[in-house]
């Protein structure tokens, strides 16, 4: 009697299927654009339009990358990452006072060292006052989603009073440095160079946290904490350890992308924070909870749908991300790239 040998492929790749990589998003991205070029009716505002969206895209992304590796690693809502995006701001305008002498120069070279500056002051301050974060109001609430939403939301009210206490109640200029300000022509359309550098500093933020979690060690306990966190623990890895360098990673982003996001507002107020977070949780839902390129794709959806939104019906524009967000989750309800076995 004879068994029938069970089949055996032929080949390693016909045993495990490849996965296909999902370009739905980025074709609504590309779909989204092409059809507001008609509607706009002008080529050169369409591309200063679109440029602009992109920019404020990629400055969001820098505050809520940090946010979606927090909920998507740390199981963690923090409506206080606002407090960080504020802290941001604020660090900005007096490290522009501080180096007055830089950023009122004509030099490029001067006024782009200011800028740096003021970005690694606000990552900085940032990332030590998440780790204080973490540990005095978010460790405590580890697992209990309503408890973190109320001590993370008191511990920006708090935080919000202690920067009045600070810089005070009144609204701060924050104008970017005399090289910065202005636009470039190319052509018809004028580009504003302050988001330009904007869009540099995004790329830059997100080329680096594709290679820390794609080709690093610690990227790839990340993603495996992300995907199943008790495996990862199960192999003798400290993954608390971990929670703490990502929340202050995630807090560092959240005051880089403030630093940004008060230079192209040119006006600081200790509210400011608490406006960006609103889109921040828009664009980690619509993306994906725990998904970085997910979080990049809705951040630049909501870029360019405000954009293209405010300029051809502004009485609609705070509206325009809500309801992206809606017909997103309509289409998919778990997100544009959402992450398995959460």
């Amino acid at each position: 009697m004879t068994s029938a040998a069970s089949p055996v492929p032929a080949t390693a790749s016909e045993a495990i299927p490849r996965t296909r990589f999902d370009a739905l998003p980025l074709v609504l991205l590309g779909a989204i654009s092409l059809a507001a070029w008609p509607l706009v009716g002008s080529s050169s505002s369409w591309v200063t339009l679109t440029v602009a969206g992109l920019a404020m895209g990629m400055i969001i992304f820098i505050a809520a990358s940090g946010l979606t590796l927090v909920f998507g690693l740390m199981d963690v809502l923090n409506f206080g990452h606002s407090l960080f995006i504020a802290l941001g701001a604020f660090v900005a305008t007096s490290v522009f006072g501080w180096m007055s002498g830089w950023a009122s120069q004509a030099s490029l070279v001067l006024n782009l060292g200011a800028v740096f500056v003021a970005m690694l002051a606000a990552a900085t301050l940032a990332g030590v006052l998440g780790l204080g974060f973490e540990r005095v109001i978010v460790r405590p609430v580890y697992g209990q989603h309503l408890k973190q939403i109320l001590v993370t939301l008191g511990g920006a009210i708090i935080g919000e009073e202690l920067i009045k206490v600070v810089w005070g109640p009144a609204q701060i200029p924050l104008s970017p440095p005399e090289a910065l300000r202005g636009s470039l022509v190319f052509g018809d359309a004028t580009v504003d160079k302050l988001r330009l550098v904007s869009v540099g500093v995004g790329v830059v933020v997100l080329l680096a946290l594709l290679y820390t979690l794609n080709r690093t060690k610690i990227g790839l306990l990340i993603r495996a904490g992300v995907q199943n966190r008790e495996m990862v623990e199960s192999l003798g890895y400290r993954i608390r350890r971990l929670f703490v360098g990502v929340f202050a990673a995630g807090s560092a982003l959240a005051g880089l992308g403030g630093c940004l996001w008060g230079m192209n507002q040119q006006i600081v107020t200790p509210q400011i924070g608490g406006q960006v977070n609103v889109l921040l949780f828009i664009v980690i839902i619509m993306g994906g909870l725990g998904s970085t390129l997910g979080c990049l794709v809705g951040t630049l959806l909501v870029g360019l749908m405000t954009n293209y939104v405010g300029f051809l019906a502004p009485k609609l524009t705070m509206f325009s991300s809500i309801g992206l967000m809606v017909a997103v989750l309509v289409w998919r309800p778990q997100g544009l790239y959402p992450v398995v076995n959460r």
